[in-house]
């Protein structure tokens, strides 16, 4: 068995970088491709399941089901294979996080749920197109690469065909994610994978999943009977309509969910561009509500208040208070050593702290926001410098917090012009980021980093997502290809083919000739794209030219599209000298357009003709005849 460790060459080809994970079925390591100089993701199976022979023929259905799916939202799979004992796969390494990481920060902006998952469900349709079903989708399997973009991965339990490799009753999968028909260990189709997708963005949209518990079993039962909560009962930022896809997604009976991927596609795009009522924006963005004052309770109560005549104090104690005061003014002002305040303003806090302190002064602390003075130094003190106090005063120093915390605006679902003059207004700096979206138009915000409502530094950077639109498709090289097999490779691109014919004997009837636009074009997904495919031409009838004159036969074979092949014969009559005796192929038949026709032309001779009647080997073919 291999040895895994860095530095290990696994088949002579992938060596070990370092461990990126591990799974149930095996190892996935960071590692060189050395013939081809490449970074790949290499998956191991664990030694302790290579000897069973069921899980190798499940990781070895994992990578002929998964090289098969070439697919932008797919992780590719380059090759696999066996080495020293244990199996392997290598795929594209990804240097991006999972949505697991992303979903661990916190619910994400709907809009940016929405194109998230629209993708994992383009991946699965696609698969599911193939015959592919995943069985596991989960966020831990959702990557994103350096552009922001979705890449479905781990196809370990995924049912090609009918090549079912699961056991009467057995369940895979995931228990948060598990759709109800593979809690019970029913038959799992590709909407099972649709339920899956739908505990994903309901986990995106709120942060949690929408059923847990202390035990896989638990959490599977609960998937089977119980409701789960709308999403805007956790995240009030999730809007009716979006609440209603995912309860739909969420559905018990499979009937009950979407048809197929396109429909939840097409109810995610309505859901996110449909309008909001008032009432739901009021609860996105509620009123501050008024609390009220905590009533004093224990040793800290306010005393009841006394009867009237307590509150009369005698006049002889009030003229004593007056000169007491008195006297302590005289005593501070005439009296006590008094010492100038020192200039602590811009001074570090600590460095402040001692030299009030060496002044014979005590010092008290209050916090404050300050765009003008940096963080931890003090922006105000009082009394303020130059100022004599009395020794042991104290003397307040505010130090600065930085710049105030503001809360960013909600800027989704409007233009960029629009929310960098909104961001600039709150007193942030602005970055610009743009990605694809199928549910975002054009230059519109898909998110803001930090999210909206977030408090962040005032002069701070906030990073915008803009859209750049739908996210333009390559358009295929169909030349070459059948009808049937040019319609297969644009329409799983999501490209309307409109076909045409042009006759033609040069290639093959039903063969594709040309394509507007050329391959390689970016076009709009849902484009079409111009076909034209051969069609054999109709075949034209063979003209009887016997007994004419071999000028005028040849001028009606060659109005009919036929080429003319010339062979002489000696005739002794001299009607026949130059006249059509014969033709190959007979009048009366058809051909296509271009094919030879032999004429026998006569040539008048004195002597009688050879024996037989057939002309002489050198006379057998006219040697001035250019079709010879």
């Amino acid at each position: 068995m291999i040895e895994m460790a860095s530095g290990v060459v696994v088949d002579s080809r992938y060596r070990l970088l370092s461990r990126l994970g591990s799974g149930g079925m095996a190892e996935v390591w960071a590692a060189e491709d050395t013939e081809l100089g490449r970074q790949v993701a290499l998956k191991l199976l664990h030694s302790r399941l290579a000897a069973d022979q069921d899980f190798v023929e499940r990781f070895r259905r994992e990578a002929s089901a998964a090289a098969g799916l070439q697919h932008p939202n797919v992780v590719s799979v380059y090759d696999r294979g066996e080495s020293q004992g244990t199996y392997y796969i290598a795929m594209e390494y990804l240097r991006g996080s999972s949505l697991k990481d992303l979903v661990r920060r916190g619910p994400l902006e709907p809009r940016y749920a929405v194109e998230l998952v629209v993708q994992v469900l383009k991946a699965a349709r696609f698969a599911h197109r193939n015959g592919i079903i995943h069985r596991d989708l989960k966020p831990h399997n959702v990557m994103l690469d350096d552009e922001g973009r979705v890449k479905v991965t781990d196809f370990g339990i995924a049912r090609a065909g009918a090549s079912d490799m699961t056991e009467t009753g057995s369940v895979m999968g995931t228990a948060q994610y598990l759709s109800p028909e593979q809690a019970q260990g029913h038959a799992v189709t590709a909407s099972s994978d649709l339920y899956s997708i739908g505990v994903m963005l309901f986990e995106l949209l709120t942060g949690r999943v929408p059923f847990e518990g202390e035990s896989p079993v638990t959490i599977a039962l609960r998937h089977v009977s119980e409701a789960p909560p709308a999403p805007s009962q956790l995240n009030p930022a999730v809007p009716p309509a979006l609440d209603a896809v995912v309860l739909r997604a969420l559905a018990k009976e499979p009937r009950e969910r979407f048809a197929d991927a396109d429909e939840f596609v097409a109810a995610l795009t309505a859901a996110v561009t449909a309008p909001q009522d008032v009432t739901q924006i009021t609860r996105i963005a509620p009123a501050a509500a008024y609390v009220p004052a905590r009533e004093p309770v224990g040793p800290y109560a306010e005393p009841e208040p006394e009867p009237e005549r307590s509150r009369s104090w005698p006049w002889w104690l009030a003229a004593a208070l007056v000169l007491a005061a008195l006297g302590l003014g005289a005593y501070l002002l005439l009296g006590a050593d008094r010492t100038p305040v020192p200039d602590v303003v811009g001074r570090e806090a600590a460095v402040a702290v001692r030299e009030l302190e060496r002044a014979g002064l005590q010092v008290e602390q209050r916090n404050v926001a300050s765009e003008d003075v940096r963080r931890g130094r003090v922006a105000d003190q009082d009394p303020g410098a130059g100022q004599e106090v009395a020794e042991d005063s104290v003397v307040i120093i505010s130090i600065s917090t930085g710049p105030p915390q503001v809360a960013v605006p909600d800027v989704v679902g409007i233009s960029r012009q629009e929310a960098q003059t909104a961001l600039r207004a709150a007193g942030f700096r602005v970055r610009v980021q743009r990605r694809y979206s199928d549910a975002v138009a054009e230059d519109e915000v898909i998110a803001t980093d930090p999210a909206a409502g977030t408090d962040a530094t005032k002069g701070s950077r906030v990073t915008l997502t803009v859209s750049r639109g739908v996210e333009p498709v390559a358009v295929p090289d169909v030349t070459g290809l059948d009808r049937d097999g040019a319609r297969q490779a644009l329409e799983e691109l999501g490209l309307r083919p409109v076909f045409s014919s042009r006759e033609t004997d040069d290639e093959e009837a039903g063969q594709v000739l040309e394509q507007e636009p050329a391959a390689g074009s970016a076009v709009e997904e849902g484009a079409e794209v111009q076909v034209v495919v051969a069609e054999a031409p109709p075949e034209v009838d063979v003209p009887d030219v016997v007994e004419l004159r071999e000028d005028e036969a040849r001028s009606q074979l060659e109005n009919a599209d036929l080429k003319v092949r010339r062979r002489r014969v000696d005739t002794n009559l001299l009607e026949e000298d130059g006249v059509v005796l014969e033709q190959d192929p007979a009048a009366g038949g058809t051909l296509p357009p271009g094919s030879r026709v032999t004429i026998v032309v006569g040539r008048f001779v004195a002597e009688p003709p050879a024996e037989g009647g057939e002309p002489a080997p050198e006379d057998e073919l006219d040697p001035t005849d250019p079709t010879r």
